[in-house]
């Protein structure tokens, strides 16, 4: 039965269709087997809630089935968001100023940053949406399902969705850009992340369905949908979004001025409504403004009201602000870290022992304490993070500059060796980071110089520098950062994000096993593996992970927390003037 934007948008109306549905839908037998094994201790509650999400279970259902293979224990406090007001409170209306980076940008299949996405993400969205739990909801999409062997997908689209143009979507549009993510022509990372499909395994079955038919398994397919390039476009796409600003979000872009601003107007027409039953968004505007590349600069613009949000603030931000009651600092633990990396391919890194003599130069509890205030945890040189359900407590080497040493001799450099660490000004993290290491390592037979520019020139030859410390954002799991970092192509060649070039076939072919494993136990110890290794011979180091922020004046409501520092501001409103 067709459905109007009103009854998918109220918040009743979701709740009566996912009733509906969870005594209509397929519940994947791991799923069952799941729930089995709750009462045992051998899966968290959230874990379950993630499992099942993933294989289509919707949020009613899964938390039925968690009821069921829970024992008993008392009733959890409903979790609400701090900033929210009563439903009378909202006010519709006015202009949201706030600091972000406007980039330039075509094609959003191609961004390789977040920031990228925060303007874009209004006017563009996503088949799916995982929340700040890490549990992957429908978004554009309906409803999914897996098959047992996780290797053939159903996607049900959404009905009673406009495009900004009135264009209607249907499956074709969700094809359309499935085959630019698969185009090596068009040279996406959505192309090494998603390794299991080819553009040929993507099948259209109607207006409003369509198969996925994958290579190798993987559970990882619907929060890939919700990664940052994976915005949805109209098949009719021409390839420049700064001329065709044309898609699904609750704005319209009036004004982009790459490095400078980035106006966005309401629709008048979008398919979600808000709490008062009206279409969404509350707010009229956003104006995004660059501000440059100075902190500093943005806490005064904030103190001072010029702006009221500010965009992936700094920790040197949040300590500008976290005792001032006059704005509201939603904190979140993260995967995301800044990643010390060097070309596996190049001299002096193909040896493995002078890898790990660079990593026995990380004194970790100095780098966490200048450069993120000790606001993170240690990393143990593999890019898994403790907030991930895959992550194995391995101790990280300690700071041993003899051991460096030693280890510098055994690869025949007694004398020691230089290097150039490539390092973006305008990364106040990764600057502090990389200057506590050019001092220690000199005792460990490094020197170090150190090569600083903007962040804009970094990432243009970010695959490119024979040592680089790099931005990696929050990924919920672990295997969804590690497939696309650290593995090649069909041809065992590096792939698109694979900046270090470092290709292990243990390494590939147990991230290969953690993509289609569903069990968490097993699939951590997969991981684990996977730990060790880059601990012993990867090219990586990472010293910590880090906490980041939402910082915006108390005027604000209704933002939403986002480990990932995505912009979404889709329900946000302001109080009245």
């Amino acid at each position: 039965m067709a459905r109007s934007a009103g009854d998918v948008a109220t918040p009743g109306a979701l709740k009566r269709e996912e009733s509906t549905q969870m005594s209509t839908e397929k519940v994947h037998p791991l799923v069952v087997e799941a729930r089995d094994v709750l009462p045992q201790g051998g899966m968290s509650r959230r874990d379950f809630l993630r499992l099942a999400a993933l294989l289509g279970v919707s949020a009613i259902g899964a938390n039925a089935l968690a009821a069921c293979g829970s024992p008993a224990a008392p009733t959890a406090p409903a979790v609400t968001n701090p900033t929210a007001a009563p439903q009378a409170a909202i006010v519709r209306g006015g202009t949201l100023t706030l600091r972000s980076r406007v980039e330039r940008a075509d094609h959003p299949a191609r961004f390789s940053l977040v920031s990228q996405s925060h303007p874009w993400r209004h006017v563009f969205e996503y088949l799916t949406q995982t929340d700040a739990k890490g549990i992957t909801h429908p978004y554009l999409l309906e409803n999914w399902e897996a098959s047992e062997d996780l290797k053939t997908w159903k996607l049900k689209v959404r009905q009673g969705i406009k495009f900004s143009n009135g264009k209607t979507f249907t499956a074709d549009d969700v094809v359309f850009n499935f085959q630019q993510w698969l185009s090596e022509e068009v040279g996406s990372a959505l192309l090494g992340q998603m390794s299991y499909l080819r553009p040929d395994g993507v099948e259209k079955v109607d207006d409003y369905n369509l198969t996925l038919h994958l290579t190798s398994p993987t559970i990882f397919l619907p929060e890939h949908l919700f990664h940052y390039a994976a915005a949805i476009l109209p098949a009719t796409f021409g390839g420049d979004i700064t001329r065709e600003p044309i898609g699904t979000g609750p704005f319209t872009v009036k004004e982009y001025v790459p490095g400078e601003r980035c106006r966005l107007v309401r629709r008048e027409d979008y398919w979600q409504n808000g709490e008062d039953g009206k279409p969404l968004p509350y707010l009229d505007e956003i104006v995004m403004v660059h501000l440059g590349d100075d902190p500093s600069a943005w806490l005064s613009a904030l103190k001072s009201n010029q702006v009221e949000m500010v965009v992936e603030p700094p920790v040197t931000l949040w300590e500008g602000v976290k005792d001032d009651p006059t704005f509201t600092v939603l904190p979140a633990e993260t995967s995301a870290t800044r990643v010390l990396r060097v070309r596996a391919d190049q001299e002096p890194w193909t040896n493995p022992k002078v890898r790990q003599a660079l990593k026995y130069c990380h004194n970790r509890e100095k780098i966490l304490a200048v450069a993120l205030r000790n606001q993170g945890v240690i990393g143990n040189d593999s890019h898994v993070s403790p907030v991930q359900p895959e992550f194995v407590d391995i101790a990280p080497l300690p700071f041993d500059p003899a051991k460096s040493k030693a280890l510098l001799a055994e690869a025949g450099y007694g004398d020691g060796v230089t290097v150039e660490l490539a390092v973006a000004s305008d990364w106040p993290e990764s600057m502090a980071y990389a200057q506590a290491l050019k001092e220690d390592a000199a005792a460990g037979g490094f020197t170090i110089n150190l090569k600083v520019m903007p962040a804009t020139q970094y990432w243009d030859g970010w695959t490119d520098f024979n040592m680089g410390i790099t931005w990696w954002a929050h990924r919920p799991l672990a295997p969804m950062t590690l497939t696309v970092a650290y593995t090649g192509d069909a041809e065992g060649k590096p792939g698109a994000w694979n900046e270090a070039h470092w290709i292990d076939d243990e390494f590939s072919d147990l991230a290969k096993q953690a993509e289609g494993t569903l069990d968490v136990a097993a699939r951590r110890e997969i991981v684990g593996k996977m730990e060790q290794i880059m601990i012993d011979r990867g090219p990586i180091c990472v010293p910590f992970f880090m906490n980041v922020w939402q910082i915006y004046t108390k005027a604000v409501h209704g933002v939403e927390p986002s480990p990932e520092e995505f912009c979404i501001l889709h329900r946000a409103w302001k109080d009245k003037a």
